[in-house]
């Protein structure tokens, strides 16, 4: 499957407060996929999923549940909030993984399997695809990267993305230049997050909206002009 560049905050804010401010930004620079980052759900919960889809009714709307169990359920969940995306870990039960599938094509959402910590990133990457999913997540994690210095999952974007015909997003301690590289690669579904609002204690918003506004539309630019 072809996919044409998009771009996706994620926003992994505390509250919603923060989350709208930095939306606000992220829509007018021209993102394409508000994510709802594990600490927004974590803060907030669904509210932040329907938040969203109320307030940007033709965006995409990624809730970053992180599903380890309940796949079916959880899915139903965010799917009935407004969520167009969900994320399930491959690392989960084959049956977790099949049950958000199987709520996905019931309820017309679409399912990313994370497959964070799994050291044969290709053939995991084939049997999430064979599972049904409808993305793959190469994702180097927050505590991962912070233990293993220099670790991001550029070096095996072109050989998942040479393996499956499913779009691939690579995402997790990436700076600005391989964002914007990650598309040339086979990853076309850019996510900016971590480099503008996460810091070594927390996750708090950018310090400044406007120079995020730059960032971001500066970003959208190079993505889309690809």
């Amino acid at each position: 499957m072809t996919l044409k560049p998009l771009v996706q905050i994620s926003l992994d804010l505390e509250t919603l407060k923060e989350a709208l401010e930095v939306a606000e930004v992220a829509v007018a620079a021209g993102v394409d996929y508000l994510e709802v980052g594990t600490p927004l759900i974590l803060g907030e919960g669904v509210h932040a999923v329907k938040a969203l889809r109320d307030r940007y009714p033709e965006k995409g709307i990624v809730a970053d549940i992180k599903c380890m169990d309940g796949g079916y359920p959880e899915t139903v969940m965010m799917a009935k909030a407004g969520a167009t995306h969900v994320v399930v870990m491959s690392l989960a039960h084959e049956g977790t993984v099949k049950g958000a599938v199987k709520a996905g094509k019931e309820f017309g959402i679409k399912v990313m399997a994370d497959i964070m910590l799994v050291p044969d990133k290709v053939a995991e990457a084939k049997r999430m695809e064979a599972l049904g999913v409808d993305y793959i997540i190469l994702h180097t994690g927050f505590d991962e990267r912070h233990e293993e210095i220099g670790k991001t999952p550029m070096t095996d974007i072109e050989a998942v993305a040479k393996a499956v015909k499913i779009p691939v997003q690579a995402v997790g301690g990436l700076s600005l230049k391989q964002v914007v590289q990650a598309p040339k690669l086979g990853a076309p579904l850019v996510v900016v997050g971590a480099p503008l609002v996460i810091d070594d204690g927390g996750f708090h918003g950018a310090a400044s909206l406007e120079k995020l506004g730059e960032i971001l539309r500066n970003v959208v630019k190079e993505v889309k002009g690809q």
